[in-house]
């Protein structure tokens, strides 16, 4: 089918960029749902430090969908993620609709739209048992043996990553169920530098005001251990240092405001990386949504 029969509306874009108010706006515009694309946002009791943003789905009547699915100690992989999207996206195509999937995750986004081929794969308690004694540069050349081409590096930074890595590269491949044809019309949400600056900053103040420290707090009160919290990224991670008495209020907004401004701009890296791999991205500015939403409108 040509580009006029989409199917799917994607707004991504990095941190801080106002994509959730655009594709809170649009839905309803629409009359659509959202398919949400953060990685964190599956948790429960994580809503600020996520920037979950339910009020805004609530005042606007939109229903927003993978959010609030599992405990903080639970594990959600990409391959959760596809599938679980799949039976959305499915079941919102059945009632008429095209979902506006929204989120900053681009793992999770280029999962669905070049249609990663994974499959569910158990703990191989055997080969733990082999990989357990080896050093992190001897399970880094193994990994790399298995697949040369990593879609996240970030499987080098945690010993137990890439040995899950290995796990699932060495499983023999296996027939996969049929995939939804995604033709997406993908819109990209940024920023110039200093109004990107000023915008996640604010934010993240006013996420300190609305109780951050406190709802990181209740994670560990609840049995969420440090080393669980640093592994859901930078708000949590350095909330953790500073709960530990590590740095202070001052050092922790400080460390905050640089890292997420690093982090935005690996997530624009990623972005540009899938255009060149082929995915079509439209960029706006957060400030023009009329001109998104004619965009939208002449390309459905």
């Amino acid at each position: 089918m040509g580009e006029n029969h989409r199917n799917l509306i994607v707004i991504l874009g990095p941190t801080a960029t106002g994509k959730t108010a655009v594709a809170v706006r649009l839905a309803k515009q629409v009359g659509t749902e959202i398919i949400s694309a953060d990685s964190r946002q599956v948790y429960h009791g994580m809503d600020i430090g996520t920037g979950k943003d339910l009020d805004e789905y609530r005042r606007a009547g939109v229903v927003c969908h993978l959010i609030d699915l599992l405990d903080p100690a639970g594990e959600f992989s990409v391959y959760d993620y596809q599938q679980a999207f799949f039976s959305r996206f499915g079941e919102m195509r059945e009632r008429g609709l095209i979902p506006v999937m929204s989120g900053g995750s681009g793992l999770y986004i280029e999962s669905v739209l070049r249609n990663y081929r994974m499959a569910e794969v158990p703990e191989n308690h055997l080969l733990r048992r082999e990989l357990m004694p080896l050093g992190m540069d001897e399970l880094k050349a193994i990994l790399l043996e298995l697949k040369p081409v990593l879609h996240n590096k970030t499987d080098f930074t945690d010993r137990e990553r890439i040995i899950r890595a290995i796990e699932i590269a060495s499983r023999p491949p296996e027939d996969t169920p049929e995939r939804p044809e995604i033709r997406p019309l993908v819109i990209g949400i940024s920023c110039g530098r200093e109004e990107l600056r000023k915008k996640i900053g604010e934010r993240l103040r006013k996420r300190m005001d609305s109780g951050m420290i406190e709802e990181v707090q209740g994670l560990v009160n609840a049995g969420i251990g440090w080393e669980r919290l640093d592994r859901f990224g930078l708000e949590y991670r350095c909330t953790g240092l500073y709960l530990r008495g590590e740095m202070t209020r001052s050092e922790l907004i400080d460390t905050l405001e640089i890292r997420i401004r690093r982090f935005a701009k690996r997530q624009m890296t990623w972005f540009r990386r899938m255009e060149r791999l082929g995915i079509r991205i439209r960029w706006f500015n957060f400030g023009e949504y009329e001109n998104i939403s004619e965009y939208v409108r002449n390309s459905l």
